[in-house]
C-alpha cells in the first residue's frame, strides 16, 4: 500500500511532466538538454555554405533558406530571378559550449569573397550578395570587431562590402536544397568546381 507521502510525490512528478509537455522545452535548449544558439549568414550558393558549416565541430545543423527581403514565403524560382530582396542564406544552429560565434565568423569570412557586391563567384545578382544577419547586440559587436580585424590584416585591393543587418524572417528553402552537397555529390562537386569557388577563395585567403 502506498503511503500518503509517496502518493503526494507521484502527484507532483505527474504535474511537472504535464506542465513540461504543455509549455515545451525552454527556448535555446535542445531536447538533449544542451544549450543552442542561432547564427544567420549569406555567402552566395547556400549549398556551399551548408557544406562549410556542417563540417565545423559544434555546429548542430545548417539549414538553407532565404532572408533579407520583402516577399513572404518566397520560392526558389522567385529568389533566383531577383527582385524579392532576399539572398540565399543559411541558418546555423550551434552549441556555444563547443564553438563560439566569433569562430563561426572566421568560418564565414574564409568561405566568401567579401569584396564583390551583388555576386559570389559564378552567381550574379543581389540574391547572391554576402551578408551577416545578427540576432542580438552581442553578435553585432562581434561582427564589427571581426570585420575590422579582417580589414586590418588583409590588404584587399577592394573594400569589404558584406552587408551587416539585423536578422528578419528566415524562410526555409525547398527540401531538395537541404544537404544538397551530400545528396547529390557529383552534381554538387561539378557545380562548385565550374563556379571557380575554391580557386577564388585560395586567391583571397590562401590555404587557411
Amino acid at each position: 500500500m502506498m503511503t500518503r507521502k509517496f502518493k503526494n510525490f507521484c502527484g507532483l512528478v505527474l504535474a511537472i511532466l504535464i506542465l513540461v509537455n504543455l509549455i515545451g522545452v525552454p527556448h535555446g535548449i535542445s531536447d538533449t538538454g544542451r544549450q543552442q544558439a542561432k547564427a544567420t549568414f549569406a555567402g552566395g550558393c547556400f549549398w556551399c555554405m551548408e557544406e562549410a558549416f556542417e563540417k565545423v565541430e559544434g555546429v548542430v545543423s545548417a539549414i538553407s533558406g532565404y532572408t533579407g527581403g520583402q516577399v513572404k514565403n518566397p520560392s526558389y524560382e522567385q529568389v533566383s530571378a531577383g527582385g524579392t530582396g532576399h539572398t540565399e542564406s543559411i541558418e546555423v544552429i550551434y552549441d556555444p559550449s563547443r564553438v563560439t560565434y566569433a569562430q563561426l565568423l572566421e568560418v564565414f569570412w574564409r568561405n566568401v569573397d567579401p569584396t564583390t557586391p551583388n555576386a559570389q563567384f559564378c552567381d550574379y545578382g543581389n540574391q547572391y550578395r554576402t551578408a551577416i544577419f545578427y540576432h542580438d547586440e552581442d553578435q553585432k559587436k562581434l561582427i564589427d570587431t571581426s570585420k575590422q580585424n579582417i580589414e586590418n590584416s588583409k590588404n584587399f585591393p577592394e573594400s569589404i562590402v558584406t552587408e551587416i543587418a539585423p536578422a528578419s524572417v528566415f524562410y526555409l528553402a525547398e527540401e531538395y536544397h537541404q544537404d544538397y552537397y551530400a545528396k547529390n555529390p557529383i552534381r554538387y562537386k561539378y557545380y562548385k568546381w565550374n563556379c571557380g569557388r575554391a580557386k577564388r577563395l585560395e586567391q583571397l585567403w590562401g590555404n587557411s
